[in-house]
């Protein structure tokens, strides 16, 4: 197994504001890493920083071996990383169906066969295809801003906090379809649910004060409370 994503020494501005100071992390081929934190840590800032949003000041971004950082978002995008903004960022005026051609970068047949499967795993679009996607449920909106991602040939997906303002069983079928998802790609995952980051987690890395303060086998941080209470307030 081999790392698809590395971040190095990667620091970040918001205008005057340096949130993030020394962050580092692998991601697996295959697996889903998580990114956990308080809020305000920086976990969003390092998403949005891998994809381009927010342009780093130093450090690297390597994908596949290839240096990324200062590339534009659509040149990322292309390069095979979706992302999954925290706001969901669904266009509410079109259709679920509308929404799904606008994001498909090609509609080949490996995309086309690749958009079955995804309404496959989420019945509801199918449902909702002329549905204006303002007017599905929150799940639905979720459901639809993964699938968009998803749709391309991603060979990364960045997803930033997929069960925030979930109900709980709409969590478990966000967690259901991340585990699907994971048979045929790579995930970087942020996310504040523990059980939920615990349940389909691979890898952790903590992020406090925008650095790399900790990191290991999921399995070792459900095992370790005092870890857990120290960086992310949790017995």
């Amino acid at each position: 197994m081999k790392a698809l994503l590395k971040v190095e020494q990667l620091q970040t501005y918001i205008e005057q504001y340096h949130i993030l100071h020394d962050i580092h992390l692998q991601a697996m081929e295959g697996e889903v890493t998580v990114l956990l934190g308080r809020n305000g840590a920086g976990k969003t800032t390092t998403l949005r920083s891998i994809m381009g949003l927010n342009q780093p000041r130093s450090g690297k971004v390597i994908f596949q071996e290839a240096e990324i950082q200062g590339k534009a978002p659509f040149e990322i995008a292309n390069l095979g990383i979706g992302y999954v903004p925290e706001d969901q960022g669904i266009f509410g005026e079109l259709t679920v169906e509308e929404n799904m051609k606008v994001a498909m970068q090609k509609q080949d047949d490996e995309t086309l066969k690749r958009l079955d499967w995804i309404l496959n795993l989420f019945p509801d679009l199918k449902t909702f295809w002329k549905k204006a996607g303002g007017h599905l449920s929150g799940g639905q909106k979720q459901m639809l801003s993964i699938a968009r991602a998803y749709v391309n040939n991603s060979k990364l997906l960045l997803i930033d906090e997929p069960s925030k303002g979930l109900a709980p069983i709409v969590v478990e079928k966000v967690m259901e379809s991340i585990e699907e998802m994971k048979k045929e790609t790579t995930i970087v995952l942020v996310e504040q649910n523990f059980y939920m980051a615990s349940t389909i987690g691979d890898t952790f890395y903590i992020i406090d004060d925008g650095k790399t303060v900790h990191n290991g086998k999921m399995e070792e941080l459900k095992e370790d409370e005092v870890l857990r209470k120290r960086y992310l307030g949790i017995a």
